[in-house]
């Protein structure tokens, strides 16, 4: 299988991508889906949700005050 940026993957091969997301090649192509969940229902004026590449995971912080997180009441993927 050769991913969206050309790489080769062998069947039954495994892989996370740069942009955090699980792969998977099989004789009938890639599968991939999102290996992290995203923030829903929180206070988006006040806050604001960052992306963490390198942990995959997200961060809801305050936007004037980054040190500061924000409660989150859901998170979906």
């Amino acid at each position: 299988c050769h991913d969206w940026n050309g790489k080769l993957h062998e069947f039954g091969s495994h892989w996370r991508s740069a942009d955090c997301y699980d792969c998977s090649c099989s004789r009938d192509g890639i599968d991939c889906c999102s290996s992290f969940t995203t923030p829903v229902g929180y206070d988006e004026e006040k806050c604001v949700s960052i992306f963490n590449k390198e942990t995959c995971t997200y961060k809801v912080v305050e936007k004037n005050d980054h040190s500061k997180e924000c409660p989150v009441h859901g998170w979906v993927g």
